[in-house]
This record gives C-alpha cells, sequence and structure tokens, in this order.
C-alpha cells in the first residue's frame, strides 16, 4: 500500500465518513458519538513521510491535547496518509509512541488507541473480518484522556465486553455487508 497522495479535503472527508459510519454508525465505540456531536475531536493531518517524522508530530499533537481545555479538545485523531503504510512499520511505530508518552510523563494522562487500512489482530489472519474494528481509511493515532475514558466507563458499564461485541457484530455484517454499508453517504 502506497502512502496516499490524496488532498487534506479528502483525507478529512474520507477520515470523517469512516468515523460516523464504522465508529458511530456501528456503534464500535459507544463513547465516539459524544465527543463528535460537541465538535471536540481534533483532526490533525500529518505530513511526515518517514518514523522521525511522525513522531515529531505525535509529540507536537500530544503536548498540544494535553494542554487543550478538554471541553474544547477532548481526543485528537493523528492522521498519518504519507507514513507508515505498511502495516508492520506502523505497528513498530507504535513501540516508540508508547515510549514517548513515558518520557513525556504523560501516561496515565493520556493514551494511543491504533487504527490501520490493514490493522490485523495477532493470531488473525489479514482478510478476517474481525479486523475491520481498527481498520480505517489511513494510518491513525488516536490520543485520548485518561479521565475521559475513565468517564465514559463509568457510564458505559460493560466497556469490557466492547470488544467482543465489535467483533460479533462485524461476524453478523460480514466483508460484504461492511463494504456496502461503508459505501453508503454518511448519515449527519
Amino acid at each position: 500500500m502506497p502512502p496516499s497522495t490524496d488532498s487534506h479535503a479528502t483525507i478529512l472527508s474520507s477520515t470523517r465518513h469512516w468515523l460516523t459510519r464504522a465508529v458511530i454508525g456501528l456503534n464500535l465505540c459507544p463513547f465516539a458519538k459524544a465527543v463528535h456531536v460537541k465538535g471536540q475531536i481534533r483532526y490533525a493531518i500529518s505530513e511526515a513521510t518517514d518514523l522521525e517524522g511522525v513522531l515529531m508530530d505525535l509529540e507536537t499533537e500530544l503536548k498540544t491535547l494535553e494542554q487543550a481545555d478538554p471541553a474544547e479538545i477532548d481526543t485528537t485523531l493523528l492522521i498519518l496518509p504519507h507514513a507508515l503504510a505498511d502495516f508492520l512499520e506502523y505497528n513498530d511505530c507504535l513501540f516508540f509512541a508508547d515510549r514517548m508518552l513515558a518520557q513525556l510523563r504523560l501516561e496515565g494522562e493520556l493514551q494511543i488507541a491504533s487504527f490501520h487500512p490493514q490493522y490485523r489482530f495477532e493470531g488473525s489472519e489479514a482478510d478476517d473480518i474481525e479486523n475491520y474494528t481498527n481498520r480505517a481509511p489511513y494510518p491513525i493515532l488516536h490520543l485520548l484522556r485518561e479521565a475521559s475514558i475513565e468517564r465514559a466507563v463509568e457510564a458505559f458499564p460493560d466497556a469490557e465486553d466492547i470488544y467482543e461485541r465489535n467483533q460479533e457484530t462485524l461476524r453478523r455484517l460480514g466483508l460484504a455487508g461492511w463494504q456496502k454499508w461503508m459505501s453508503a453517504p454518511t448519515e449527519e
């Protein structure tokens, strides 16, 4: 998969479509709708083309999120359309991203979730539908506030079941159903 040559408008539109159709529309994350509706998601499109550039942008975005008023920016999607197209390289980046959290002393305050067009859970086959729970149109590092996660988990008592529920949702939908669902226009 080569790096994207899409315009910023296309990258943003594709990411928002994925968020509203898959993440919110299929309720893959029951916490996403509130921050989306309130406009508290920061969409940061990285121009980085290599790991070093990605990590520089990640550091900037972690600091930005840490310092921002949660009522204004509660979470950040760092979109990486020009780097880490290979899932194994992306996965290696996650190791360095977690180290950066520790170096910036942000463990326990922020965390990073991962999404990639070729996302593959350990032990799964590349074409397993369950992988689509974490597949996005571009590599994305999702920066979240721990406090927001804690509040959301309190409001959603079965939070530990989300992973299994998402996989079951996608098994019921199947690949053809997923493709049909994602090709439909966004309902906002």
